[in-house]
């Protein structure tokens, strides 16, 4: 379990996070717990549920930014401790504060709950470090920094291979970067159950929309199509979709919405079809989005 041998190396870099023994639980938890509060995690080298709620315990606690300290406590090396606590069961995890046992759990949490289980500990808002980082992320494809932004992705993927946004962010980096089929590869990484997710669907929907933009050609010819024969709704579909690419997004959604005015049923209601696909790449709080949407609504509805 190198994760958890590791605990002493971890303590050295950051302080909040250490191996305890039965030598050194006065020390470190009777006695930090006199200035913040200390959680035990209770574990065994052979407890499976211990190997999954640990490293949460490591991270809602990294996150609580000194607000709370971990100690870990290997019971088959020191079983003096939780014997003398009780301790039948593990994982086992026990808050002490002022030097006192006051609340605790036992089993394998989800995430959600841990982070529940410390702020009602500390009478605070614990902030999640990932959350962070993905808006950070996506600030920087919104900048045009596919690179930076793929590199953060990365780096959430490295702490959880299965976080479907950052799954999703990731492929939408590559589609920016014109890497269609490693987008492709990489959204076929995400299990079936969270297709629909709303990342998910927003970088499929990008996908889709990088693809026929390379396939409909320049956007200065489209507009010379365009401009020829008004009517011609396929040019006009086309230079929305390279209108997209270009980043010029009202620009592309007046284009489809010029479509849906003159004929709303061309092509099987294909531009108001390409407009929500549109309002999913570029997600639902975006100003082209809103704008968008409530100029679709003026037409449908007027």
């Amino acid at each position: 379990m190198a994760m958890l041998d590791m605990g002493g190396d971890t303590a050295a870099a950051d302080g909040v996070i250490r191996d305890v023994t039965t030598q050194t639980f006065m020390k470190d938890v009777i006695e930090a717990s006199k200035t913040q509060p200390v959680l035990v995690d209770f574990w065994a080298p052979w407890c499976g549920p211990c190997k999954q709620l640990t490293p949460v315990l490591e991270k809602v606690v990294k996150n609580a930014k000194g607000k709370v300290k971990l100690a870990k406590m290997d019971i088959d090396k020191n079983p003096e401790v939780p014997g003398q606590m009780g301790i039948q069961s593990i994982p086992a995890v026990i808050a002490f504060v002022n030097g006192q046992p006051v609340d605790g759990f036992m089993g394998a949490l989800p995430e959600a709950q841990v982070v529940a289980f410390l702020e009602r500990l500390t009478k605070g808002k614990i902030e999640d470090e990932g959350e962070d980082l993905l808006k950070a992320a996506e600030t920087a494809l919104a900048e045009g920094d596919a690179a930076a932004a793929a590199d953060i992705y990365a780096q959430l993927l490295a702490q959880d291979s299965s976080n479907i946004v950052a799954l999703a962010g990731l492929a939408r980096c590559y589609v920016a970067t014109g890497n269609f089929e490693q987008a492709k590869k990489t959204l076929a990484m995400i299990p079936e159950a969270k297709q629909n997710d709303a990342a998910v669907a927003a970088a499929r929907a990008a996908l889709d929309l990088a693809m026929q933009a390379e396939a409909a050609g320049p956007a200065d010819e489209l507009q010379k199509k365009v401009d020829a024969n008004p009517l011609d709704h396929q040019a006009r579909s086309d230079l929305a979709a390279a209108l997209n690419a270009a980043g010029k997004r009202l620009e592309a959604a007046d284009q489809l919405l010029a479509i849906v005015k003159k004929d709303r049923k061309w092509n099987d209601d294909g531009a108001r079809k390409q407009l929500v696909q549109l309002f999913e790449a570029w997600g639902a709080t975006d100003p082209a989005t809103l704008e968008g949407r409530k100029k679709l609504s003026s037409l449908l509805f007027s």
